[in-house]
């Protein structure tokens, strides 16, 4: 077997919309740099995701360097946003709105009225745009598995998520084996992860606690529980059974169905495919 190398890196710059893979990524203290900075929000205020809108996956964000971006889907004109200034973390807030992210409560910028006009066209439904612009406003993370202070940003719920090509092999082996073979064998955008590892054994990632990814150092924090969204085709926005399914057969830890492992960084750095990654715990 050989060393285990990092094969690929994946940023989305808005939260549920489809990203790009650089060569290389800076490592901030909340996710890679320019991850999930950007989400939108019903008119309550709550985020949505390809759980509600699957048409999602069909529309793309290009993140230019300034941190603004182009959004881009099916029957659409292209569109840039620019990032709104920031607002000061104070008692006050104004020009702040509150956002749901699954139950916890944050506050973010609203982009331009054009980008709201944008997603609503899109997704046939009230829909806008929000950036979250400060550090000082990003929520904790589960604090069963994380150190004080820690935060995240539009992310589920941890800064960043790495799965395993050979993990990736195994369930597309055992879905060849079930009830719906036809819907596999299923790529690895199903699962949205920032990074991915080549070089391992199938599900050696279950007993990582710290890796070392070139110089960046991370703490395993725990596996990741698998949605309704890994069941959607990333390019038509179709929904199937897989791979749920089979990680309900498979799996199952509790009441979740678990691939991959969620990461929080213990310092800032940059990883670049093609980095080796050690298994330091």
């Amino acid at each position: 077997m050989p060393n285990p190398v990092l094969r690929s890196v994946h940023v989305h710059p808005v939260k549920a919309m489809r990203g790009f893979a650089p060569a290389e990524a800076e490592v901030q203290p909340w996710g890679l740099a320019g991850d999930r900075r950007w989400t939108t929000v019903d008119t309550a205020g709550k985020v949505v995701t390809q759980r509600q809108h699957a048409r999602l996956a069909l529309a793309s964000a290009e993140m230019l360097p300034d941190g603004s971006v182009t959004l881009s889907g099916p029957g659409m004109e292209p569109l840039t946003v620019a990032v709104p200034a920031p607002v000061e973390a104070d008692a006050d807030e104004t020009g702040t709105i509150p956002v749901d992210i699954f139950g916890t409560t944050v506050r973010a910028v609203p982009a331009d009225p054009a980008a709201h006009a944008w997603f609503t066209a899109y997704l046939d439904a009230p829909v806008r745009l929000v950036h979250m612009d400060d550090p000082a406003r990003r929520r904790p993370v589960d604090p069963d598995y994380a150190l004080p202070g820690e935060t995240v940003s539009f992310a589920d719920g941890y800064p960043l998520l790495v799965t395993t090509t050979s993990s990736l092999d195994a369930l597309n082996s055992l879905i060849a084996q079930g009830d719906h073979a036809d819907e596999g064998p299923l790529p690895m955008n199903r699962f949205r992860p920032n990074l991915v590892v080549d070089g391992t054994t199938p599900w050696a990632e279950d007993g990582w606690r710290r890796i070392a990814v070139g110089d960046v150092v991370f703490r395993v924090a725990r596996d990741c529980g698998r949605c309704v969204v890994t069941t959607t085709d990333q390019h038509t926005g179709e929904r199937g059974k897989e791979p749920l399914r089979t990680l309900a057969r498979h799996r199952a830890r509790g009441n979740q169905l678990v691939f991959g492992q969620n990461l929080v960084p213990e310092h800032r750095g940059v990883v670049r495919v093609g980095d080796p990654v050690k298994i330091l715990d």
